[in-house]
C-alpha cells in the first residue's frame, strides 16, 4: 500500500497566515513598508519570547551538564546597542565586515555578487552552427532563477523548442568575461552590464552627540558577541566564576543587508541568542563537538523535525578571520520551504580562539589575561561560542509547526510544541447563554495565571476551533450544557482533533502535565 506524500509547504502561503493571523506584520506597512524590517504581531511576539525564554532557561537558569556530567556555569548579560567605536575597529568588523556588491550599469539595481546565479541551458533540437548555450540569470537557487525567468524561458522554446538545463553557476566565481557578458540583469534584462563585485559595508552608522562629524560617528553593533568579551573581565571581577565558564546574551544586532529576503530570514534588524564559553585552549576543540551535540539535540527539543536538521562544517575557505586557526566551525542548518530540498543556516557554532581577547586586549590595553590556579598558568583563554539567530528560529518553528489539512475548515493547523505555542489552551462557552460564559469565564481566570489562554465568546464553535488551528493552539475547552449538570468540560487536541471530557476542576492539572516548560 502506497504511503501518503504529505502537502509540499508554501512560503508565499506560511506568508500568508503569519499576517492573517497576527504573528508577523510588515514594518511601517501603512506607509507603504520598509525593506528587510519586520513587526511581530501578538502571536508572534509571544512566539518569539516563548523561543528566547526557552534559550534562556536552558542556558543560563538550568545549563546541561559537561562532558565529564558536571553542571555547567553560564551567567547572563545585556550590554548596550552601541559601543565606543574602537571596538569595532579592533574585532575587525570595521575593515572586514562587508559583502561583495555587483551593479547594473543600466538599470543601478544592486545584487549580492554570490547571490547571482547563472543557469545553463541547451536547446537540442537547433542543429549546428546555430547550437548554443543560453545562460539565464537571476538571484536565488537555480530553481528559483528558472521559475522567475519563465517568460524569457518560454520565449526562447517558442524559437528553439524544448530545452535541457545542462548546469549552475555562480556568475562571478566560475565564469570567464566571455560568459558574463551573456548574463541578462535580473531586474531589467540589459545584456553585459554587470560590474565587477566591489565590497558594500554592512554596519549601519549613527552619530553621538550634538555635533555630526567623524569624532562622533559609531556604528549600531552587527552582532551581540563584542558586548561579552567587552565584559569579560567585570564577570571575572563581580561573580566568582573560573574556567569554564560562558557568558549568555540575547538582544538585537543591525546589519545593512543589500537584498533582504526569504520573509524574515535575512532582514536589517534581527535577534541573536548567543553564548561564549571560555575555556583552557588545550580544552577547546572537546567543548566545540559537546556544543555542537548539545545545540542539535536543543533545536530538536523545541520541534524541529530531525530530518529537516543538519550539521553542516564550514570549508577553509568560508571560515570567519575570528576562527582561523581554530577546530572550525560548523552550521547547524535547517530545511526551509524556500531552501528544500537544500538546507540554510540557523546557528553557527564557532571555535574563536583568543583572537578577540587578544584584540581588545591589544586595542584597550588593558591585561584580559586569566590566571588558572589549577595549572599555575597565566593565559588568554580560547572561546567556542554557539551563536543562533532567535529571529531565523522563530521562522524554522513557524515553517516546522505549518501543516496543511484539507479536511479541516481551516485547511492548515499549526503544530508547534505545546511550550512554544503562542495560545496555549483556549476556552470557550458553546453558547453565549444559559450560564456557559460565567463558567467559561471563571476557568479561563483561573488558567491564565499559569498559562497563556484565550476566551472566546463569539461565532460557532467550528470558526473558534479554526482560529485556534491557525493559531496553534494544542488544548481548546469547551463548557457546554452537560458541564452545568455534571462539571465536566470538552477538551479538543490540536493535532489530532480528536475529543475528550474531563472534569473542570482537572484542566490545571492537565495543561500542567501537557505543557512543561
Amino acid at each position: 500500500m502506497a504511503t501518503a506524500t504529505a502537502p509540499a509547504k508554501s512560503m508565499p502561503q506560511i506568508v500568508a497566515l503569519c499576517k492573517r493571523r497576527g504573528f508577523v506584520f510588515p514594518a511601517s506597512e501603512i506607509y507603504g513598508g520598509i525593506n528587510g524590517f519586520w513587526d511581530f504581531g501578538p502571536l508572534g511576539t509571544q512566539l518569539k519570547n516563548n523561543l528566547r525564554d526557552a534559550w534562556w532557561r536552558d542556558m543560563v537558569h538550568s545549563p546541561p551538564s559537561g562532558p565529564d556530567g558536571q553542571p555547567l556555569e553560564i551567567v547572563g548579560l545585556d550590554s548596550s546597542i552601541i559601543q565606543n567605536p574602537r571596538v569595532w575597529e579592533a574585532s575587525g568588523h570595521v575593515s572586514g565586515f562587508s559583502d561583495p556588491m555587483a551593479d547594473c550599469r543600466a538599470c543601478k539595481a544592486r545584487f549580492r555578487a554570490d547571490d547571482l546565479i547563472g543557469v545553463e541551458l541547451i536547446f537540442p533540437d537547433v542543429p549546428e552552427p546555430n547550437k548554443r548555450n543560453f545562460l539565464i540569470c537571476g538571484v536565488g537557487t537555480p530553481e528559483e532563477v528558472l521559475e522567475t525567468n519563465t517568460k524569457k524561458i518560454q520565449k526562447l522554446q517558442g524559437a528553439n523548442g524544448p530545452y535541457e538545463r545542462l548546469s549552475s553557476h555562480h556568475v562571478f566565481s566560475e565564469l570567464n568575461e566571455e560568459g558574463r557578458a551573456e548574463f541578462s540583469c535580473p531586474n531589467c534584462g540589459e545584456k553585459g552590464h554587470l560590474t565587477e563585485p566591489r565590497e558594500f559595508k554592512l554596519m549601519f552608522e549613527t552619530y553621538v552627540g550634538a555635533v555630526r562629524d567623524e569624532e562622533s560617528k559609531t556604528y549600531l553593533r552587527p552582532e551581540t558577541a563584542q558586548g561579552i568579551f567587552l565584559n569579560y573581565k567585570n564577570v571575572l571581577d563581580t561573580m566568582r566564576v573560573k574556567l569554564p565558564f560562558g557568558i549568555a546574551q540575547i538582544g538585537k544586532a543591525f546589519r545593512n543587508e543589500v537584498t533582504p529576503r526569504n520573509f524574515i530570514y535575512r532582514s536589517r534588524e534581527f535577534e541573536q541568542m548567543e553564548m561564549e564559553w571560555f575555556c583552557r585552549p588545550a580544552d577547546a576543540p572537546k567543548w566545540f563537538a559537546f556544543w555542537q551535540e548539545r545545540r542539535l539535540t536543543w533545536w530538536r527539543s523545541m520541534g524541529l523535525g530531525a530530518e529537516n536538521l543538519r550539521v553542516r562544517p564550514h570549508g577553509a575557505d568560508e571560515l570567519s578571520h575570528y576562527a582561523r586557526g581554530g577546530s572550525g566551525t560548523v552550521d547547524i542548518e535547517y530545511r526551509f520551504p524556500f531552501t528544500d530540498p537544500d538546507f540554510a543556516e540557523l546557528e553557527g557554532i564557532a571555535h574563536r580562539t583568543d583572537f578577540d581577547l587578544k584584540a581588545h586586549q591589544t586595542q584597550a590595553g588593558i591585561k584580559l589575561e586569566y590566571f588558572d590556579q589549577e595549572h599555575n598558568a597565566r593565559y588568554l583563554p580560547h572561546v567556542v561560542e554557539p551563536a543562533a539567530g532567535l529571529t531565523r528560529g522563530v521562522l524554522a518553528v513557524l515553517c516546522e509547526a505549518y501543516t496543511p489539512d484539507p479536511a479541516r475548515p481551516s485547511k492548515v493547523y499549526m503544530r508547534f510544541h505545546p511550550k512554544l505555542a503562542p495560545i496555549q489552551a483556549a476556552v470557550f462557552p458553546l453558547v453565549a447563554k444559559d450560564g456557559m460564559p460565567e463558567v467559561a469565564g471563571k476557568l479561563y481566570r483561573e488558567l491564565r495565571g499559569r498559562f497563556t489562554c484565550r476566551l472566546d465568546i463569539k461565532q460557532s464553535i467550528g470558526k473558534r476551533y479554526a482560529r485556534m488551528d491557525e493559531a496553534g493552539t494544542p488544548y481548546c475547552f469547551t463548557v457546554d450544557g452537560q458541564t452545568l449538570s455534571d462539571q465536566s468540560v470538552t477538551v479538543r487536541h490540536r493535532d489530532t482533533a480528536a475529543q475528550e471530557r474531563i472534569g473542570i476542576d482537572h484542566v490545571t492539572d492537565f495543561l500542567a502535565q501537557r505543557i512543561k516548560g
